[in-house]
Formats: structure tokens, C-alpha cells, sequence
């Protein structure tokens, strides 16, 4: 990509050759309000701002005027070095296609999300996902982490022999952030625990002591400290988590129904080598 560069005091003359065209069109500009030509190739008002909005966040502060003079500049660098190829290659048509595509599908997109993007929709998504799953519990527990099933059994016949779970934890322990704390791990919903840990969680009433429970990080013996009801979040402070849903709600609903209605005829297997897609040389031919 061509670097972007903004030149205040050599634009005089690129105004000078754009003025008259703007000046035509003062009143009313459009998309296709010509502002500068280049060997006769005319560089478009429209062409202009698509380009303005491509540009990295840090350009984007500059000031209009700044950018004005910066976009054209690129615009017409581009065109001139265009200009040298007598034809377009093969790999440029073929990504124009692909950019054709691709916005194409982005219209569609937008335009049937935001028909979606209501207010009931998103409601509906907070009733279905928030409300319908009913209260969510979250639990506080402790934990001792010891390496082997043989360990984990020797610590749970010292529990059973009357020693105190938190200074077994402080001595034991191989998890060195909670073992420090007499193994409490504190307040923790579903989903924040690797399953075989989060099983034997839920299975405990509170002030019971689980039998050793395996995990990738060792064995655990666990004590259930207390447990509650978790308050649901308001819809707006889930909103944008609702909203995605109802995004991703509407693209599958489209896509499904696209897809379901098109003829599509895919290669049969094995008729190209995957590594095909690598080969760059063939965009060359």
C-alpha cells in the first residue's frame, strides 16, 4: 500500500487542476462529483471518502482539511502508477472479483441486521438466555492440590483424623495462590472451573468435603464453603452480548435460508490437492 503522506504547501497545484471541477458541483455534490482528473481518469468525491474511511484510526484525527489534500494526493500517486500497466493482471481482476464479492455480501449483511437490531429482538434474546435459564448458582470453595491419588488419600484420612482443612491447604497444597489462603479459592460460577472440578462442586452440600477429584492439574481434595443464587444481569448490562446474538441470529437464519434455495455444485474429493491454494505462480500464467 501506498504510504499516506499530506503535503501542505506543494497541493497548490493539484487545487489549482481540482478547483474548477469542484466549483461546478459546489451546490449539490454527490458520489460521482468529479474533483480531479488524472490523464483523463477522473478521481471521484466518492472515491474520496471510501478512501478517508480505510485510513488506520491514527489519520482519522487529522484535521478535514489536512486529510482532503492527503486522500487526493494518494488517489492520484495511485493513478499515475496505474497508469504504467498497459492491462490489468491477472491477480488484480481475480482480488477485484473477491473485493466485489465480499462488499456485496457486507450490504446484504448490514441491511438484514439491522432490520433485525430491534428492541423487542434483543428483549426476546434477554428473556430466552438470561431469564429462561432460571437462577444461575455460583459457589465459594476451597481446595487442596496435591500430585497423586496416594497423596490425595493421605490427606483425606488426616481430615478424617480431625486436622483442619485450611491448615492442610497452607501445608500441602501445590496450588500456591489459594494454598497460602488455607485453600479458598472464593466466589466462582459455572463454567469457571475445568468440569471434572465443577461436577464435584455442584454434588457437595455446604461444609462437605469431596472424595479426591482428578484433573490435568493434579488430584483435589475440595470443601464446599457456601453457596448462593446469582442475581441475573439487567439487560443493559448484557446488551452487547444480546446484540451479538441477535447478529449472529440473523446472519445464520439468512444464510440458511440462501443456501437451502441456491444450487451449489462442489468438486468432488480429491479432485484438487489442497496445496494448490499456495501456489501463487498460477496467477501469473
Amino acid at each position: 500500500m501506498l504510504k499516506f503522506t499530506v503535503k501542505m504547501a506543494s497541493t497548490a497545484l493539484l487545487l489549482a487542476i481540482a478547483s474548477p471541477l469542484v466549483a461546478q458541483d459546489a451546490a449539490a455534490p454527490g458520489p460521482n462529483t468529479v474533483v480531479a482528473t488524472v490523464n483523463g481518469t477522473e478521481i471521484t468525491l466518492g472515491q474520496m471518502i471510501i478512501s478517508r474511511s480505510q485510513l488506520p484510526p491514527q489519520y482519522q484525527q487529522l484535521p478535514d482539511d489536512v486529510l482532503f489534500d492527503g486522500v487526493l494526493d494518494q488517489l492520484i500517486q495511485q493513478q499515475v502508477l496505474a497508469d504504467t500497466l498497459e492491462a490489468d493482471p491477472t491477480r488484480v481482476t481475480i482480488a477485484l472479483q473477491n473485493e466485489r464479492r465480499g462488499l456485496l455480501a457486507g450490504e446484504v449483511i448490514n441491511s438484514v441486521v439491522e432490520e433485525a437490531m430491534t428492541d423487542e429482538a434483543i428483549q426476546a434474546i434477554y428473556d430466552e438466555l438470561v431469564l429462561g435459564a432460571g437462577p444461575a448458582q455460583e459457589f465459594n470453595a476451597s481446595h487442596i492440590l496435591v500430585e497423586t491419588e496416594e497423596e490425595s488419600a493421605a490427606v483425606v484420612a488426616r481430615l478424617n483424623a480431625g486436622e483442619a482443612f485450611a491448615d492442610l491447604a497452607r501445608e500441602l497444597s501445590l496450588d500456591p495462590g489459594s494454598g497460602a489462603n488455607g485453600g479458598e479459592l472464593g466466589w466462582f460460577g459455572l463454567g469457571m472451573m475445568v468440569p471434572p472440578f465443577e461436577q464435584a462442586v455442584s454434588d457437595l452440600e455446604v461444609g462437605a468435603v469431596s472424595d479426591p477429584v482428578q484433573t490435568q492439574f493434579g488430584w483435589h481434595i475440595i470443601q464446599l464453603n457456601d453457596k448462593r443464587d446469582m442475581v441475573p444481569p439487567t439487560l443493559e448490562e448484557v446488551r452487547e452480548e444480546l446484540e451479538s446474538q441477535v447478529r449472529q441470529n440473523a446472519i445464520e437464519d439468512l444464510l440458511s435460508g440462501l443456501l437451502d434455495a441456491a444450487v451449489v455444485v462442489r468438486p468432488e474429493d480429491g479432485a484438487f490437492d489442497p496445496s494448490v491454494l499456495l501456489n501463487l505462480g498460477l496467477l501469473s500464467e
